[in-house]
């Protein structure tokens, strides 16, 4: 026998279906009829036979053909909805499809596991966990040190102990000693009461993440919950059951209470849930529909699964990876505008970097010589000017390795501090196993990442400060040599005109973004929690920025490649001809005016896949091995740097005469 979950007018019903032989008209008229039978009024209808409707899946809302039968339309358990005709959507079916919603039909469960012990998970990994690229199990020392602490909750349960947030209500109301008989009531409690976030749920790929990261703080052993309950958390995460997670309402302390009570109401089978399978439905459908009960809260649970940084610690994750990923881009967008408007590479010569041996400022310098040394890849637009009368270029041309340099070390500081939080236990209060009691303290306190994710942003804003006025010097011909706004017949067509004035709104308004959010804090919890880090915000615009970022480097990554078409038929440097192919793969070439949004987002995805660095990477790594000489350590600590180099010979100028 099949079955149906159907949503009718904001209700879900379950439908059995005996013969697969039933059509998709039958279920809807059948899910009607039991959505009458529960309404003194019928629902309005006077009978099954008037109602007019359309059924579609949840997952993807794709139309259903009403004479196809079921066997051939749909799996069994899936979720579908009855809508019925004048009727307006309930809002409460669909809170907000997550961006990009069309690609999660592609959704492929995943066969490998990633072994969380509290101790080891990296940025990476945390980002591959989000793409839903793997499923979780836990190490057998993980286990043991999860059992050990919950001995000691069971212990001070039997004995009565009075123990903040095990026996005691929370915050204000610390010194309110709960009864046994109401322990499990004050956890469940705790959790729908703290569900107070509002805004856009999480999209599925960071609801994962914070779930994952969950996960691995509570297998650290100093949370106090139960094997048995971490497990369904585990098991919830491997079948991609997603609770709805609104994305405003943390202060990022006491921890990300907000997101995190979501995250834990979806889990205990009440709110919203999202998996691949169901689309949104109600959290008790989607883990019934995947073979899941929902989680009985034991004592202390509740507070185990909701008291942390995860929220910011996640999202900072993201955009640290994003960062790293746009930084190392950068450098390559920026030697092709340096081509194409003639530049100099003397600015890049070693000597200069090992007199200031900021290690970002050597790695920049280095992949530059390494796209354009004239000897390792001869250009033919650099020789076009070799002899040319100009001794230096702007700014931001000769001054990429000092302004994009900082940016690879801010970076590596962040990515250093969110290596430390991801691996932190990070609740209140902490079990310690070891010495049989519990321990009140400030670990969920956000400003740790707060105060890093507001200093990724500010220093990640100046690749696109820098590459808004790269555009400029490449659209004005009083700069570039190039026609006007990278387009012939000029006037008839305005080619990059509002292209640049894009990036230039995307700077704007990343000014305002970058102002720090950890630098305010309001009293809550009736002045309990009287400092907090404001750490969500801190993350969200974080990745806000990063991804303006994103967008002025496509722009600008659309503009050079646009300039060299002007300086055909000679060629650049054989790397940059690649990352110029790749670009020619998906956007072709600006001949007249068209609709260039499509465009941007075309370049903006190429970033987003890392595939300029993809192309690019095979020939900077190549000059790396032939040029740094192998005695030189490579610093650990170089997170998003890779192996740098300080001093390995001369650069080879191939433009311009020397500098005066």
């Amino acid at each position: 026998m099949l079955r149906y979950t159907v949503h009718v007018r904001g209700e879900w019903l379950v439908v059995p279906c005996r013969s697969c032989t039933n059509t998709i008209r039958w279920l809807g008229k059948e899910a009607v009829r039991r959505y009458m039978k529960n309404k003194p009024d019928n629902g309005g209808f006077a009978s099954v036979e008037e109602v007019k409707f359309y059924v579609r899946r949840c997952k993807g809302l794709g139309l259903l053909d009403l004479d196809d039968t079921v066997e051939d339309a749909l799996e069994d358990n899936e979720f579908v909805e009855v809508v019925i005709e004048g009727d307006i959507m309930s809002p409460d079916f669909i809170p907000s499809q997550p961006e990009g919603v069309h690609l999660y039909s592609k959704y492929r469960e995943p066969e490998q596991y990633i072994s969380l012990d509290g101790n080891s998970l990296t940025t990476e990994d945390l980002v591959d966990l989000g793409k839903g690229l793997y499923k979780i199990k836990l190490t057998p020392e993980a286990e043991a040190k999860v059992k050990q602490s919950r001995e000691v909750i069971e212990r001070i349960i039997k004995e009565q102990t009075i123990v903040y947030g095990i026996t005691t209500g929370f915050g204000k109301f610390a010194r309110t000693v709960i009864p046994n008989s109401k322990l499990k009531e004050l956890q469940v409690n705790l959790v729908r009461s703290h569900s107070a976030g509002v805004g856009k749920p999480l999209s599925p790929e960071r609801s994962r993440m914070l779930l994952a990261l969950r996960i691995n703080v509570l297998a650290k052993g100093y949370s106090g919950i139960s094997l048995e309950t971490l497990q369904q958390v585990i098991e919830a995460f491997n079948a991609s059951c997603l609770p709805y997670i609104p994305e405003k309402g943390t202060v990022g302390a006491s921890g990300d209470l907000a997101p995190l009570s979501h995250l834990t109401l979806g889990l205990i089978g009440e709110g919203k849930m999202w998996s691949p399978k169901s689309g949104w439905a109600d959290a008790k459908y989607v883990l019934e529909a995947h073979g899941l009960r929902p989680i009985t809260l034991k004592p202390k649970e509740g507070l185990a699964l909701i008291n942390g940084t995860q929220m910011i610690t996640s999202l900072g994750c993201e955009a640290v990876e994003r960062a790293s990923a746009i930084a190392r881009q950068a450098d390559i967008i920026a030697a092709l505008t340096l081509e194409v408007l003639k530049g100099t590479t003397r600015a890049f010569d070693t000597d200069i970097h090992a007199v200031r041996p900021h290690r970002g400022q050597a790695e920049v310098a280095f992949r530059f010589r390494s796209l354009l040394d004239s000897d390792h890849h001869p250009s033919e637009i650099a020789e076009s000017h070799r002899f040319c009368d100009r001794v230096q270029d702007a700014y931001t041309m000769r001054c990429c390795p000092q302004v994009h340099g900082i940016v690879n070390d801010t970076i590596a500081f962040v990515k250093d501090i969110m290596m430390t939080e991801i691996n932190s236990a990070t609740d209140n209060p902490m079990v310690f196993a070891e010495r049989a009691e519990t321990i009140s303290g400030g670990n969920f306190h956000g400003e740790y990442p707060a105060k890093a994710l507001d200093y990724l942003a500010i220093g990640v804003h100046e690749l696109a400060a820098i590459s808004e006025r790269r555009i400029e010097r490449l659209c004005n011909p009083s700069l570039s040599e190039l026609p006007a706004f990278l387009v012939t017949e000029g006037g008839l067509n305005s080619g990059f005109m509002i292209a640049h004035c894009t990036a230039a709104a995307l700077v704007s308004e990343n000014k305002a973004l970058c102002h720090p959010s950890s630098v305010d804090s309001l009293s809550t919890s009736a002045a309990t929690e009287d400092h907090v880090s404001m750490g969500g915000w801190a993350a969200r615009k974080a990745l806000r920025v990063i991804e303006h970022v994103e967008q002025v480097l496509a722009i600008e990554l659309l503009a050079a490649c646009q300039g060299i078409e002007f300086l055909r038929p000679l060629k650049t440097t054989t790397p940059l001809e690649k990352v110029y192919d790749l670009v020619r793969s998906v956007v072709r070439p600006w001949m007249k005016d068209r609709f260039m949004a499509p465009d941007i987002e075309a370049a903006h995805r190429l970033l987003m896949e890392q595939k300029v660095w993809e192309v690019a990477e095979p020939y900077i790594e190549k000059y790396r091995r032939e040029h740094v000489p192998e005695s030189r350590p490579i610093s650990p600590t170089a997170f998003s740097l890779g192996s740098l180099e300080m001093n390995t010979g001369v650069s080879h100028d191939h433009g311009h005469q020397d500098e005066l």
